[in-house]
């Protein structure tokens, strides 16, 4: 499998010649969904969902197809009849030669005072889990691990024993749009094996939006 980190949340998934592209938002690239066989998003917030990158992934390939939970759904499914599925925590499917299983129900907390809405995360082939913007920790064992590394609803505490938590062979960063270049070693530091988070054990690697690693044993 080979993967590519696009900008923010963005991540595009590669095998036996078909593309499963996650949370194509409004912080990635333009035509990040673009080329798609299957788009997954995992919740309605702007930087994981942006309709028109969406509506261009399906438009460019009419066999392409979106799973999603059903707040995004509403909002699409009418203009894709067949295309669009609603998932919930507990489903599994196969997209684009992927399989999949859903994780989560609920976004993490941003404050008190604001309603969670619904958030899923994906864990394909048994072997990548996204979990959108929450720290779902998976019933079975995560070779690659996408950790939302910052956030409004997050801090590197939470993100550390997330880490220690889900105990991934790697973790590459995601949700990283908001970090400043100054920022980053910083993060690197703290997740890495010199770090706290090097208590879990496992590789901690950042991309840089395009970048593309094969993911192997």
């Amino acid at each position: 499998m080979k993967l590519t980190k696009q900008s923010h949340a963005c991540v595009r998934l590669e095998k036996d010649g078909r593309t499963l592209v996650i949370d194509p938002g409004g912080f990635s690239e333009q035509d990040a969904a673009v080329g798609a066989d299957a788009v997954l998003v995992t919740h309605e917030h702007p930087d994981h969902f942006d309709e028109g990158r969406l509506r261009a992934a399906l438009e460019a390939n009419p066999a392409a197809e979106l799973w999603t939970l059903r707040s995004v759904a509403e909002q699409v499914s009418a203009a894709f009849p067949g295309r669009v599925h609603t998932v919930g925590e507990g489903d599994a499917f196969t997209a684009a030669g992927f399989d999949v299983r859903v994780y989560g129900q609920l976004h993490a907390v941003i404050h008190p005072d604001l309603d969670r809405i619904t958030n899923v995360g994906y864990f394909v082939d048994d072997s990548v889990f996204h979990p959108g913007d929450a720290l779902t920790v998976p019933d079975r064992p995560v070779d690659t691990l996408m950790l939302p590394v910052m956030a409004p609803w997050n801090k590197v505490s939470e993100v550390i024993d997330y880490l220690r938590e889900v105990k991934p062979r790697r973790a590459i960063d995601i949700h990283d749009g908001l970090l400043s270049d100054q920022a980053r070693p910083v993060y690197d530091r703290m997740l890495g094996p010199q770090g706290p988070g090097g208590v879990s054990g496992a590789e901690h690697g950042r991309m840089v939006a395009g970048e593309s690693r094969e993911l192997g044993a």
